[in-house]
């Protein structure tokens, strides 16, 4: 797996180092994210049906990383926040699905089949993070993952604007929580660590998602 290193600015705790991490490297971060090809060019329809197609296949089933995480061993306070983000979660699939449903099939893209086994690859990746006996990576994952959820669900949102599907409030926690969870489970050098390590592994998967989306984008473009 690639590594990032995070560089700590004086008085950044890990939390603040956690959220900075997924801002610099997560979803929203990703050029194609925000760009008018995705979100209002004359293929932006396409794009972000396939977009959502994309997001259901990594996310859309259970477990999903907040649930696998919530199996490892940790902190009173970080297993409760696991247990009330995989309840969110429920809802999230649940909106992911009737997205997938309303904007219909995959676009059909050239070399769709070599895609779709990266993105079984992206979910086996972070099915194994998620899962990671190392105190702390697992937690950190899933702390990222509910930070870079925050601009994919906008996005998701949008989508449902755009198609006449009502989507009920995200119920996954609000930064401060997240950075409150993250501070206090790294106490431990350690157990920072371990933290930031998932979450670097989180958030590059997910720009990962989005260099393919791109990838799939300028494919169908040229084809």
């Amino acid at each position: 797996m690639a590594f990032v290193t995070v560089v700590r600015p004086g008085g950044s705790g890990t939390g603040d180092l956690l959220i900075g991490c997924v801002a610099e490297h997560g979803s929203a971060a990703h050029p194609y994210f925000s760009s008018a090809a995705l979100t209002s060019g004359p293929e932006s329809a396409r794009n972000l049906a396939d977009a959502v197609h994309f997001l259901c296949s990594l996310h859309g089933r259970h477990p999903g990383v907040v649930d696998h995480a919530a199996g490892r061993p940790m902190d009173d306070t970080a297993r409760a926040w696991l247990i009330a983000a995989g309840e969110a979660m429920a809802t999230e699939r649940l909106c992911l699905t009737q997205l997938a449903v309303a904007v219909g099939p995959v676009p059909s893209t050239p070399g769709g089949g070599a895609s779709e086994a990266a993105v079984i690859g992206q979910h086996n990746a972070l099915t194994t993070l998620a899962q990671s006996e190392r105190r702390g990576c697992a937690l950190g994952a899933s702390l990222a993952f509910a930070i870079d959820w925050s601009p994919v669900r906008v996005l998701l949102e949008a989508v449902g604007r755009r198609l006449g599907v009502d989507l009920p409030p995200c119920r996954l926690s609000d930064e401060d929580e997240l950075r409150s969870v993250a501070d206090l489970a790294g106490q431990s050098p350690a157990t920072e660590r371990a933290l930031l390590f998932g979450a670097q592994q989180l958030s590059l998967q997910h720009r990962g998602l989005w260099d393919l989306l791109e990838a799939r984008q300028q494919a169908r473009l040229e084809g």
